[in-house]
């Protein structure tokens, strides 16, 4: 089956974030949203047909988590990433930030230290310090127009540290980490007994020839002293259906973290949840590949376009995901003056690199799951803008 990703729709009147909260952020709503990491290709069928044939039942009732859910998510990463899941290692929780939220107060408490890799998804932080956390920040080193894990740093800094949160793949790099540094990344956390969190929310859409390696996987002191969460929820655009889950092998820890979550049934879930898990995973396959394949030509786009007609920004070329990291340091702005060129002069919405913390200054995120005919249009203003300038 063909799939197609050039409709544009109109998400105006869904409620979308993505559309709503540009008013609250930029005092406007006619800019072209490229900023929140989903994406603007229609939820696809399959995922839908399993709301439609819910609501064919008249009664919207407490609903249990099915035999086929469990046996879709264990198909699926094990086919995809060999992980040796069993039932018993999977804990639905209401999406990933909640997931992580939910694990810092269970096995943290205030206080206590938590070690990311900035820069890196914005709530990484906000998480800990909301929840009076101490935030480590273990800077990630640029190199060759990617980056690496600095675990010299992590090594040196590692003495009281209770958590460490890792994205994997990275946000916003885009970055497959290697087995090496995986590895490395394992065994220094054993030895100073800090548990890793992985968030693995972006696997699946880690971009050929590359491959993704869940973080439990490369050593047994990985997957002795890990909680990892995943999702289909950035894989087949059904973020708002909040159905995430995690991954724990050692059973200690997951008998203490499913303690916490059903002493607030936190980990119920709601009537569409488990349906739609299964749907995706049972037959996403192929529109999977369809989609990566399309959001490679927008990289490739977008890649070669800045390349050509505004060269003082450059774009770090995501091995994962939807997401471009946009180096805007050669345009030699202030965050204020860069804010403002994309938003009022360019009329695009980007995140800005800052709120993603150390190492994001002079950078902007752009979001490029989106028709071609909208990424042209966002980058000919881009152009427009640029010019006025260099």
């Amino acid at each position: 089956m063909t799939y197609q990703f050039d409709e544009i729709l109109d998400r105006r009147s869904s409620h979308a974030v993505k559309i709503d909260g540009m008013k609250d952020l930029w005092g406007r709503t006619d800019l072209i949203p490229l900023w929140v990491a989903d994406m603007d290709f229609p939820t696809p069928d399959f995922v839908l047909d399993a709301v439609r044939h819910r609501l064919e039942h008249p009664l919207l009732g407490y609903t249990a988590k099915s035999d086929e859910y469990y046996r879709a998510v264990e198909r699926w990463v094990n086919r995809r990433y060999d992980m040796g899941v069993e039932r018993r290692h999977i804990n639905f929780v209401p999406g990933i930030v909640a997931g992580l939220g939910m694990a810092i107060n269970c096995f943290s408490k205030p206080g206590d230290r938590v070690m990311i890799m900035p820069p890196v998804y914005p709530p990484f932080m906000w998480l800990n310090t909301r929840n009076h956390r101490i935030v480590e920040e273990c800077p990630l080193i640029p190199c060759d127009g990617t980056c690496r894990m600095n675990l010299d740093y992590l090594r040196a800094h590692a003495e009281g540290v209770r958590l460490l949160i890792l994205c994997n793949p990275h946000n916003p790099g885009g970055v497959v980490w290697t087995v090496d540094e995986l590895r490395e990344l394992a065994e220094i956390c054993r030895e100073h007994h800090i548990l890793v969190f992985s968030d693995e929310i972006h696997a699946d859409l880690t971009l050929p020839p590359y491959r993704h390696t869940p973080f439990a996987t490369v050593s047994e002191a990985a997957r002795d002293n890990s909680v990892t969460f995943m999702a289909p929820s950035k894989t087949f655009n059904m973020p708002g259906l909040a159905a995430s889950h995690s991954l724990i092998f050692n059973d200690d820890l997951r008998r203490e973290f499913v303690t916490y979550l059903e002493a607030g049934e936190l980990n119920a879930g709601h009537v569409f949840a488990f349906d739609c898990v299964a749907a995706a995973y049972n037959n996403g396959e192929e529109w999977l590949e369809q989609c990566l394949a399309y959001i490679a030509d927008n990289i490739d786009l977008v890649v070669g376009f800045l390349e050509t007609h505004t060269p003082r920004i450059r774009a770090m070329r995501p091995q994962a995901s939807f997401l471009v990291w946009l180096d805007c340091r050669g345009m030699e702005m202030t965050h204020d003056e860069l804010i403002g060129f994309f938003a009022d002069e360019a009329g695009l919405a980007l995140n800005d690199g800052e709120s993603f913390g150390k190492g994001g200054e002079g950078f902007m995120r752009l979001n490029v799951a989106t028709p071609r005919a909208v990424l042209r249009k966002a980058l000919s203003q881009l152009e427009t803008a640029y010019k006025k300038h260099f």
